[in-house]
Order: structure tokens, then sequence, then C-alpha cells
């Protein structure tokens, strides 16, 4: 590497640019420009995310306490898990589970509950069995088997 490059390298690195990004404008390998920066411990800059400005309605939506801005990921909606399972439980309604299908057992023919599997043929594990081994059984009467 020549000196230009070694000073472009370490002016880019500390803007916060990429290694693939640096080694594109140089024409060299960004292993080459990576390795480089590791040996001489040229590091990006860390961007610490500044707190943003309370706005209008950042509350627990259980307590109302004001809540402690993030610095990473969604907003919180609620100050504590104490308060998160408590709105939880008091708003089961609010939950998104509309996946229970309603479905007849192909053994004892009696209705119930499949969430999630609307092509469930049984209705419990011992209904499966018992259908699966009278086919059987009949089939071995039937000499089919």
């Amino acid at each position: 590497m020549t000196e230009s490059q070694i000073r472009r390298i370490r002016e880019r690195r500390e803007e916060g640019d990429s290694y693939a990004s640096i080694a594109r404008e140089l024409s060299l390998s960004a292993n080459t420009v990576k390795s480089y920066c590791q040996r001489n411990k040229i590091v990006k800059p860390t961007r610490i995310m500044e707190p943003s400005a309370k706005k209008k309605g950042e509350t627990c939506v259980n307590c109302k306490k004001p809540l402690e801005p993030g610095l990473t990921g969604r907003p919180k909606r609620f100050c504590s898990e104490g308060c998160r399972r408590a709105w939880w439980e008091d708003h089961p309604e609010e939950s998104k589970k509309k996946a229970y299908y309603t479905v007849i057992c192909k053994e004892c023919g009696i209705p119930f509950e499949s969430y999630g599997n609307k092509n469930r043929k049984f209705c419990c594990h011992a209904c499966f069995i018992k259908n699966r081994f009278e086919r059987m059984k009949q089939n071995y009467d039937n000499g089919t088997i």
C-alpha cells in the first residue's frame, strides 16, 4: 500500500466508512483494508444515539409513569415487566390470537378446537392410534396387505 492509500484509509475509517467502501475507492481488497485497520487499531467511531426528546404519550400504558427512552429498538410501552404482565392480564381481548379452528375428530366424531392447524384430523393421540390400527386390521382382514 502506498502512503496516500494509508492516509485515505485512516481518513475514511475515522469518518465511519465501511471496509468495503474504502476498498472499492482505493481498488484494494476489503480484507486488506480490514487487516490494516485492525493491526493499526483504526476503529470506526461509535455513534451513541441521543435519547429522543420526550414526546406526548411516552408513558407506561398500565401505570401512566413516564418512560425512560431506550437507545435502540422499538419505543417502550411499559415501565417494567410487572406492568406489562398486569396490562396483558387485564386486556386479553387485545391479543391477536385468531387462529382457532373448530374441527370434527375423524375417529370419535367429537368437535374440538385446533389452534393454528385447520387440517388436523384427530382430537388426541389415542384417536389417531385407534384409527390407524383399526384401518390396518381391516386391511389385514380383507387380504389387501
